[in-house]
């Protein structure tokens, strides 16, 4: 009894340490955390540990506060996503009355100036995800260890996953171009490190590679027993779009992404699911997302809260998130993409995603407590990554049957894709992945890897009109200044 109360006092305060939302594990010291042998003496007692840490992140990405704010753009990925979206200008703040994103994040105040607190938001989401990350791994023995069971081997492939998961997403958002040699951000692989000086990209990207490969075997004959939890064909598309994002692997990248098309079991989403909600993890075209239910606790203070007219929301009050103009501009009549952002029935809102994402009463401002779904990642991006890589690995016929399958699910005829070759191809495959997975956070993403320049269509609040690259300061966060103050081995901002 006196064992299992030790244990259990150790689990309640090792996980208060790890979620809390009103500290930061990078403004602490040493002495406040349980050290690996604390945490592996406590796992070998209790094997429960380890799993509970893992549910312990999941629940993290959907969290609110988690970036250290009281905001109510604040509410972990998804939360980021939207900022991604914003950033690249595919998304449009098209109405701002309460101004959540308009100065930080539209008008790009906020990753011009360390003092704002979305730099820090976005930054300490990530490292408490790694930390966290760092606790599970070391309990099963350290990066190095293959442990005997197949559950222990579950429990690490997810746990490297989603490290590499976070490592990827910061150095996105904190770096304006992949320059292997570019010291970025800290490194931290281990549940006693701390605080640490910048590292250079590649030491990043290399670690992120060892913790996907090793994730993907030690994830294979995973059946998992909920969506939200990561698989081998989660970690195969972070890997494919790690390597995607290097620009320099694209054979990799098609061979990870067909062997999910061939091998993951999820069948891309029909004309009827794309305009039927985006709000059920069931889905089977899902390939990674979460269930939400009541008992999570999410209101407004949620992604449908900022992105969904038909729940009680920033979209129903008055701060409109809409589909760029001129990239609306570009989807065919005749493409069923077309109709998630035409609703005839409230012709106050144009281009918001009315039809593709709302909660399926459909009584603007209706749902209260949010019950509907949050999407990671689904097989449509496979097959566009897939496109992409075939293309720029010379493999065109590839990339043409990969796109001509997506669209002939989208438009009564594909076979334009057929003349294409070249930087044609190429562009085609960056629109369509625009236009596709528009408003599910990827926009940024496929941004960055095709060096892309954005030019913000007529319906956003501001720089309407001006081409910005791919790589301009104005499109990456800021190291935040509480990470400067506190880190003593960062004193200066991104080079």
């Amino acid at each position: 009894m006196k064992n299992k109360f030790i244990i259990s006092t150790l689990i309640a305060a090792f996980t208060v340490v790890l979620f809390s939302c009103e500290d930061d594990f990078l403004e602490k010291t040493p002495s406040e955390f349980f050290t690996q042998a604390q945490i592996s003496e406590a796992a070998e007692s209790d094997p429960g540990v380890i799993a509970s840490t893992l549910s312990g992140i999941y629940s993290l990405m959907v969290q609110i506060e988690t970036g250290g704010t009281t905001g109510d753009d604040d509410f972990g990925q998804k939360g980021n996503d939207i900022f991604g979206d914003m950033l690249c200008g595919d998304m449009a703040l098209s109405v701002s009355t309460f101004g959540w994103y308009r100065a930080s994040i539209t008008e790009f105040q906020g990753t011009q100036d360390f003092t704002f607190g979305d730099n820090r938001q976005v930054w300490r989401y990530y490292y408490r995800v790694v930390r966290s990350a760092n606790a599970a791994i070391a309990a099963l023995g350290g990066n190095d260890a293959v442990p005997e069971s197949d559950s222990g081997k579950h429990l690490l492939g997810q746990a490297k996953a989603i490290r590499a998961h976070s490592y990827f997403y910061l150095t996105q958002y904190f770096a304006n171009n992949y320059n292997p040699s570019a010291e970025i951000l800290p490194l931290y692989d281990d549940i006693d490190d701390l605080n640490g000086p910048k590292v250079a990209t590649s030491e990043i990207y290399a670690l992120m590679e060892s913790d996907l490969r090793s994730a993907i075997t030690l994830l294979d004959g995973f059946n998992r027993s909920a969506k939200n939890e990561i698989n081998k064909p989660v970690a195969q598309g972070l890997l494919a779009y790690v390597l995607g994002s290097r620009r320099d692997s694209w054979a990799e990248v098609a061979t990870l992404t067909k062997d999910v098309i061939d091998n993951g079991g999820f069948p891309l989403m029909t004309a009827t699911e794309i305009v039927g909600g985006f709000d059920d993890v069931a889905t089977p075209g899902w390939m990674w997302g979460i269930d939400l239910t009541l008992e999570i606790g999410l209101d407004l203070v949620s992604w449908w809260g900022q992105m969904d007219s038909f729940s009680f929301s920033y979209a129903w009050a008055g701060d409109f998130k809409a589909i760029d103009q001129a990239l609306y501009d570009q989807i065919p009549e005749n493409d069923a993409r077309k109709e998630q952002f035409r609703d005839a029935a409230h012709p106050g809102r144009p281009l918001l995603p009315l039809n593709k994402f709302y909660h399926e009463g459909r009584v603007i401002g209706g749902q209260r407590n949010i019950e509907t779904d949050y999407i990671y990642m689904r097989v449509a991006e496979m097959y566009l990554l897939h496109a992409e890589a075939s293309a720029r690995n010379g493999a065109e016929g590839d990339a043409r049957t990969a796109l001509k399958q997506l669209l002939d699910l989208r438009i009564p005829d594909s076979s334009y894709v057929d003349g294409l070759s070249g930087q044609a191809l190429i562009d085609e495959i960056y629109l369509q992945t625009r236009i596709e997975l528009w408003g599910e956070g990827k926009s940024y993403l496929a941004m960055k890897r095709n060096e892309a320049t954005i030019t913000r269509g007529s319906n956003h609040l501001s720089n309407v009109g001006v081409p910005i690259d791919h790589d301009d300061e104005r499109l990456t966060f800021e190291i935040p200044e509480l990470e400067i103050q506190n880190n003593p081995f960062i004193d200066s901002q991104n080079e």
